[in-house]
């Protein structure tokens, strides 16, 4: 990375185009501040997924990888690999392939990084700052523009592989390019194919996972006495489940099945309904067994990418130019999402009574018909998701220059179409009749069946054994799974992009300063959404549930942009689009900026800009995918303590487009007396307006039960019991964000420094200050700068200081980098107040809490690489080691609502490394 754009220009001297703008020009001389990840970055690291190397980037946080989002399993975005500029979210964060947007991998507008064809990667430039006049929606937090080499002659084949310090997650890459000139230059064809397969690592088997380290609600809590309301540490577990067993009421309350005819009696931590799910102490290993860490810690993948690119220069200034890729991803991971509780076990239970008699005569004793428990399930596959998603994209169009009244100009034109096939199966998933059915098993005539087949032996029923961790039969299994536990329900999406565009600029006049140019252009872009989904799993499933997401919008745009070389060293940037929704009307946005430069040594820069982010399909056409989650109830609440429903998200028609305001201002310095060296520094203020966004189901719960009247109506119960809660987006919401960022690099010869020493130096780095991120709901304002934690909702969180540093010493055929990245300490919430004793009264705006402080953390990453002559053809190999010193990542203690937060891993993995120490090693030969 650079500390700004170096000034690049291609073999004639014309300069080239930089993120950010429709002008040609160099990074140095924009005023939009630009970081570049170039190829000596890329080929240091040989990253597995080049959004893994993406994600360090100081200025992107709570980025989305395959291994963070193993857990999206209902709703299919496991495997995205997505970029989340500033912490404002991705899907305000624009990514571009060579200035051109690319189709979404999900219907919430995550493009999947990794459908770009990583081996023609030749740089990748980020836009830290509004950029929606020049490239239209979504550029809120910035844009990433990965930037590919077209102009790519000969053969290269490269092969990766690589494993853990745990012998585990290994996975091998190979890629192939060519490309080719015909008919005397004229004619270039361009083709990559690259193949990807990860086996995956299908638990947390971590020993740092083991603690039981969570974040629940005190047992001992009042208002009034002092302790905290909230309790972070080790040593917590449910206490309402086992792995085999654990009844939950009644007279037997603490037996819990282990082996077939044995029972033991729960040794209780100290609980109460104020804690529920979780206890402190107690047999907190008996609990956790089967459930802890099973999330995938990294999904098993197989991805399949082709790219062709062919070009033909109809004359010396206009070239023709099609494009194709596709791109095929299948991933599995699991998640046992929530542990089954409530399940109601009848006195007359063939199981209970062949394999656990003495329990059935305590309860027969006890005047009991039926008793209630919890149970992770021992002997039940892990749920999980099975992901096939296959995106097309291809482009045609032409561009070219000519002289205008004596001055140069370009134009260009092209049209997109992208598509994306969505197939998403959730495997090991239960329905729900069935289960009800088949648990229900009772002795008929000497045989154990159903009870149900007993007035109808023809419907199929199988008998279930719930008892114990012996496990059911796979008879039973394949029953409740309707045939096969890898075929539950399943969705079938297909989103749709069609864009037309055009651009034409160049020099109008000249200038004091300079020559004053111009770019305009228009833009016209359809996005539709459609699937298939089979009316039985529509309902009645345990995960799932799925509907049919159908709708489509259009928009029409058309753009100015002018750079004007008022007098040398002062440069103003301008730039305004006009765009028409067919949802939501038209919106105007612009940009303006300057740069200044007293001295050739400093450069002064900034910008204001007006942006807007429209509402994706998902936020407005959502059908009400449904999935089981739970929540902790308040002691006012018609029910109290954790508590399981139905969580409905639903899409709003009627949302409009966000607006924003970004202004940035800084500096760029490159002192001659110091040749080689360059930093900048600028300083970053966005503030979202009407901006869209929901509550989290917990959040509507706590708003409700203390006095937010109106999030009540999103609750419902039947039959005294929650039922489900509806989400919804709005345009309710307001956030802003301040910071800055400070880049340096330096470039040096050793023999300057002593004429003996050989080989050149160079290093640069990169760091991120996040002053605050505010968000407000129209409920109070909550500060996500400097929030550590967060897995499980920690969209808008980020470290207060994020840095990166990469050093590479270059001797001969020799490349040696050690790179090291980390971020500061942060906390659970700035709005938590952190006491043990005389607390405060928490309430729902600031919670007292006994730990308020996660530590950071840094990385040290290294590679050696080395070029040399194989058999008359030049080759590269690297050797990588990642998290060289296989630091553990802190534990963060996720919680307090949810049974399913033991399954996900005890600390923040958007953040911290999971995996591990990483070797690979890479090797690429040229021809």
């Amino acid at each position: 990375m650079a500390a700004a754009a170096a000034p690049r220009r291609t073999s004639d001297g014309e300069q080239v185009m930089v993120t950010g703008s429709h002008i040609a020009r160099t990074g140095f001389s924009s005023p939009t501040p630009v970081t570049v990840m170039g190829a000596a970055d890329i080929a240091a690291q040989q990253p597995a997924n080049i959004s893994d190397l993406v994600n360090q980037m100081p200025s992107v946080t709570q980025g989305s990888t395959s291994s963070s989002s193993s857990g999206f399993l209902s709703s299919g975005l496991a495997g995205i690999n997505s970029v989340n500029l500033r912490g404002l979210g991705a899907n305000r964060t624009l990514i571009l392939i060579d200035g051109q947007r690319s189709i979404a991998s999900s219907s919430t507008g995550l493009v999947d990084v990794n459908t770009i064809p990583q081996n023609l990667v030749q740089r990748v430039e980020v836009v830290t700052g509004g950029a929606s006049a020049q490239y239209g929606s979504d550029a809120v937090g910035g844009v990433v523009n990965f930037i590919l080499n077209k102009n790519f002659k000969g053969v290269k084949l490269d092969a990766s592989t690589g494993f853990t310090t745990y012998a585990d997650d290994p996975y091998y890459k190979l890629d192939a390019t060519i490309g080719k000139t015909f008919l005397g230059g004229k004619l270039h064809v361009l083709v990559d194919a690259q193949y990807y397969q990860r086996f995956g690592v299908d638990s947390i088997d971590r020993p740092w996972n083991n603690s039981g380290y969570f974040q629940i609600d005190n047992p001992n809590y009042t208002p009034h006495n002092g302790q905290p309301q909230l309790l972070v540490g080790s040593g917590f577990a449910p206490f309402t489940y086992s792995a085999g067993g654990l009844i939950t009421s009644g007279p037997l309350t603490g037996t819990y099945f282990k082996g077939n005819g044995q029972t033991g009696q729960l040794n209780y931590g100290v609980h109460n309904a104020t804690s529920n799910p979780y206890m402190i102490g107690g047999d907190t290993a008996t609990t956790l067994d089967g459930h802890v860490g099973t999330n995938s810690l990294a999904p098993s993948e197989d991805r399949i990418g082709v790219f062709n690119r062919t070009s033909y220069d109809i004359s010396d200034n206009t070239e023709i130019f099609g494009q194709f890729s596709w791109n095929k991803y299948q991933g599995q991971s699991y998640y046992q999402q929530t542990p089954s509780t409530g399940v109601v076990i009848n006195s007359d239970n063939a199981y209970l009574n062949q394999y656990y008699p003495a329990v059935a005569g305590k309860l027969a004793a006890a005047g009991q018909k039926s008793f209630t428990m919890g149970t992770s399930n021992a002997g039940f596959p892990v749920p999980g998701s099975n992901i096939d998603r296959e995106v097309f994209r291809y482009v045609g169009g032409m561009n070219g220059k000519f002289n205008f009244v004596g001055n140069k100009w370009h134009w260009d034109w092209y049209y997109q179409y992208g598509r994306t096939l969505d197939h998403v199966r959730l495997i090991n998933t239960w329905n729900n009749a069935r289960m009800a059915q088949a648990q229900d098993a009772v002795v008929n005539n000497g045989q154990i069946v159903c009870r149900s087949s007993i007035t109808d032996p023809n419907n199929g029923c199988v008998p279930i054994d719930r008892l114990g961790t012996a496990g059911p039969s796979a008879a039973a299994l394949n029953y409740i799974y309707e045939g096969s536990a890898k075929d539950g329900p399943t969705r079938d999406q297909t989103l749709q992009q069609h864009v037309a565009a055009f651009d034409i600029g160049g020099t109008m006049f000249h200038l004091p300063g300079g020559n004053a140019s111009i770019a305009m252009g228009g833009d016209w872009r359809r996005e539709s959404i459609d699937g298939d989904v089979d009316p039985i799993y529509t309902s009645g499933w345990l995960y799932g549930n799925y509907r049919v997401t159908k709708g489509a919008y259009n928009v029409k745009e058309g753009y100015i942009e002018l750079d004007m070389p008022v007098w040398k060293g002062f440069d103003i940037d301008a730039a305004g689009r006009y765009t028409d929704y067919s949802t939501s009307g038209s919106v105007e946005t612009w940009k303006a900026g300057a740069t200044y430069s007293p001295i050739p040594d400093i450069k002064f820069r900034g910008t204001f800009s007006h942006d807007i982010r429209a509402p994706n399909l998902n936020e407005m056409f959502a059908a009400g995918t449904a999935r089981t989650n739970t929540v902790i109830l308040p002691a006012n609440a018609p029910l109290t303590g954790s508590q399981a429903f139905t969580e409905n998200t639903v899409g709003n028609p009627h949302l409009a487009p966000e607006t924003a305001n970004t202004w940035t201002v800084g500096a760029v310095v490159s002192p001659r007396f110091l040749p080689g060296f360059m930093a900048s520094f600028d300083y970053y203020d966005i503030d979202i307006k009407n901006a869209i966004g929901s509550v989290t189901s917990q959040q509507t719960v706590d708003f409700c039960y203390s006095g937010g009247a109106a999030y009540c109506n999103n609750i419902h119960y039947t039959n005294g019991q929650l039922s489900t809660i509806t989400i919804q987006p709005f345009n309710f919401a307001s956030q802003k964000e301040r910071g800055f960022d400070i880049a340096a690099s330096y470039r040096i010869r050793m023999s300057n420094i002593w004429k003996k020493l050989p080989g050149v130096f160079n290093v640069h780095g990169e760091i991120t200050r996040y002053i605050s991120n505010v968000i407000n709901n129209n409920t109070y304002p909550i500060n996500y700068a400097g929030v550590n934690g967060g897995t499980l909702s920690g969209t808008y969180n980020e470290p207060s200081w994020d840095y990166r540093i990469s050093a590479f010493y270059n001797l001969d055929n020799f490349t040696f980098n050690l790179t090291a990245r980390g971020f500061s300490a942060g906390v659970y919430g700035n709005d938590y107040v952190q006491c043990t004793t005389n607390c405060p009264v928490s309430t729902p705006q600031y919670r007292t809490i006994n730990n308020n402080r996660i530590a950071g953390a840094v990385y040290f990453d290294t590679s050696l690489s080395y070029e040399f002559n194989l058999y008359g053809r030049a080759a590269r190999t690297t050797f990588v080691m990642s998290n060289m010193m296989n630091t553990y990542p802190v534990l963060v203690g996720n919680g307090p609502s949810g049974n399913n937060v033991p399954a996900y891993a005890q600390t923040n993995p958007s953040l911290y490394d999971t995996v591990g120490r990483t070797f690979r090693l890479a090797m690429s030969v040229s021809f």
